[in-house]
């Protein structure tokens, strides 16, 4: 496209999200015909060594190693906060009062107080804004929205979902610093709750709506960990695991697990959404896939059928390859920073907003309160 606007942006973080959202920004303007194109202008880290490698790496075009300053540049646009979970609010406000649009990686904040300062913060300012929840931008994910949406599914009554890992089973490995913030409570806020069962929910509500009621149990393996920070052994703060059950407010009830002491399971993320007329179901390990039973079939003809998410009718397809061949989870992010710049020039919002984005929030606060005081809990509506 001709006479694209530049989009200045700032990254603050370098570790893996930083360089996911690095490569959709770079790769947005080869399939996407949007009006903006990313410049990588600057990305900021505490180490100057660390970020001028990546900044080398990833075509960046400055480095800064202090984020206040970042933020204060009159030649960035947006802020892209990659850091632990408890920097999120205070970049994300900085970033407001600044003027500038920000995309912050989930969870959202450290808790629903934190976030609802931060959504206040960004509507005051009228800055855009949004939540790389980017497991909604799953061509099969996004079609299966477009068939509850059409009421193929008619009344839903069940929706389950699992996010299950194994990476931490080892009681020697150690919590805290730049590779293992997410086992220390102090930079994460919570374990499986926030970074996984955070993508769960969020892709939940989106499809099947709000969440009004939970009951949970979590649990922490390994009681103690060397800290990388103080070198000390110290007691660990966050869920190892975590499973709940709720009722959505169409009705439908809901089961959630997640944890990280899944053996043989890196990335399984599943979910099962069950109607009245038809199921469908998702698999990361086959995200192109989306599983789908319609009781309307032919009796002698009616079971599940595996629909190849990749013809041009289906979600984003039709702006990559010829049908057959798919895509993977590097193009989730292409497809988000694809929508915020065409909301952008549409002047709408990008969902999920921070706002959007509370709700999933509160069911994560829910959530840890349900399993500290072994009852139900109301979630606190945003």
């Amino acid at each position: 496209m001709s006479k694209q606007k530049p989009l200045n942006v700032g990254l603050v973080g370098y570790g893996f999200m930083g360089r996911t959202h690095s490569n959709a920004y770079k790769r947005v303007n080869d399939f996407f015909e949007v009006a903006h194109r990313p410049v990588l202008k600057a990305v900021c880290g505490r180490s100057d060594a660390g970020a001028k490698k990546f900044a080398e790496t990833w075509g960046y075009e400055s480095v800064e190693t202090d984020w206040r300053k970042l933020v204060e540049r009159k030649d960035i646009d947006a802020i892209d906060i990659c850091t632990p979970n408890n920097t999120h609010a205070e970049i994300a406000l900085a970033a407001a009062a600044a003027g500038k649009m920000i995309l912050c990686e989930k969870p959202l904040s450290m808790n629903l107080k934190e976030g609802s300062a931060m959504a206040d913060a960004v509507e005051k300012a009228g800055v855009r804004n949004t939540v790389w929840y980017n497991y909604r931008r799953v061509p099969a994910v996004t079609l299966a929205k477009s068939l509850i949406d059409e009421g193929k599914l008619g009344r839903i009554f069940h929706y389950r979902a699992n996010f299950l890992q194994d990476w931490t089973i080892s009681a020697d490995l150690p919590q805290g610093g730049a590779g293992l913030w997410r086992l220390d409570a102090a930079a994460a806020g919570s374990g499986v709750t926030g970074d996984l069962l955070a993508h769960c929910i969020d892709t939940a509500i989106w499809l099947n709506g709000t969440i009004g009621t939970v009951c949970s149990m979590t649990e922490t393996f390994v009681k103690e960990r060397k800290h990388n920070l103080t070198g000390k052994v110290e007691p660990v703060g966050i869920d190892d695991a975590c499973a709940f059950m709720c009722r959505f407010d169409n009705g439908s009830l809901g089961l959630f697990e997640s944890t990280r002491y899944a053996r043989g399971h890196k990335a399984l993320y599943t979910f099962e959404v069950n109607g009245e007329k038809a199921s469908l179901k998702w698999d990361l390990h086959d995200l192109h896939r989306l599983q789908y039973f319609d009781h309307r079939d032919d009796s002698a003809l009616r079971g599940w059928r595996s629909i190849h998410v990749t013809d041009g009718e289906h979600p984003y397809m039709n702006r990559w390859w010829v049908p057959g061949l798919q895509i993977g989870y590097e193009h989730t992010f292409v497809h988000q920073v694809a929508d915020f710049l065409a909301d952008l020039a549409a002047d709408r919002p990008t969902s999920p907003t921070f706002r959007e984005a509370l709700s999933t929030q509160a069911v994560c606060d829910a959530v840890l309160d349900s399993a500290e005081v072994g009852t139900w809990q109301t979630v606190i509506p945003v």
